[in-house]
């Protein structure tokens, strides 16, 4: 565990890749704007997983980028996190100590949290309270260099038992996302 310099527990893990992973993004040209073809792909996770939430997020040293958005009213604000937290909208960005991806990222593996308050670690996150998120299923975006450049995820603001399908679904949508950028930078797409 980790903790800060005044003995308090940080929930947000130390991402020690950040650097790597930046300039790999910056190679492929991602993480920095909106990306239709993510949009489309968010789009289609929240089809298949039936949440009203989805993203293809990039994760840097301060914060986080949803190169893809889905949200059930379909707009993607580019403010803070505070003015969608005031607003009930979501953003394109949020600071790298919210939400769930960080640790996804940094731990390599595909996180289930069917109910997010049945887990103290995840249950203060400060999306639990200033946006509603009760539940999350997110998978790494791990490319052909090993390097994990993010995450897809879907969110909802009630508990979903996503269970073992739920799992397999998300691992194997973020298989096909890496096939995706995979083909982009081969001049494929």
């Amino acid at each position: 565990m980790t903790y800060d310099p005044t003995g308090h527990l940080l929930l947000t893990p130390v991402d020690r890749e950040a650097p790597v992973r930046v300039q790999r993004l910056r190679q492929l040209g991602m993480g920095e704007q909106p990306d239709p073809a993510f949009d489309e792909f968010a789009h289609k996770l929240a089809e298949v997983t039936a949440a009203p939430y989805s993203m293809v997020n990039f994760i840097d040293e301060n914060q986080q980028f949803f190169a893809g958005l889905h949200t059930p009213a379909g707009a993607h604000a580019d403010t803070d996190l505070n003015a969608v937290a005031a607003s009930g909208g979501v953003s394109r960005f949020m600071a790298r100590d919210h939400g769930y991806c960080p640790h996804v990222v940094v731990r390599r593996k595909a996180l289930v949290l069917e109910d997010v308050c049945d887990y103290p670690r995840f249950a203060g996150n400060p999306v639990v309270d200033e946006i509603g998120i009760r539940s999350y299923l997110g998978a790494p975006l791990i490319d052909r260099t090993g390097i994990a450049l993010g995450t897809i995820c879907v969110v909802d603001t009630e508990p979903r038992p996503w269970g073992r399908a739920g799992l397999e679904t998300i691992k194997s949508m973020a298989a096909e996302l890496i096939e995706q950028i995979h083909r982009r930078e081969d001049g494929g797409l």
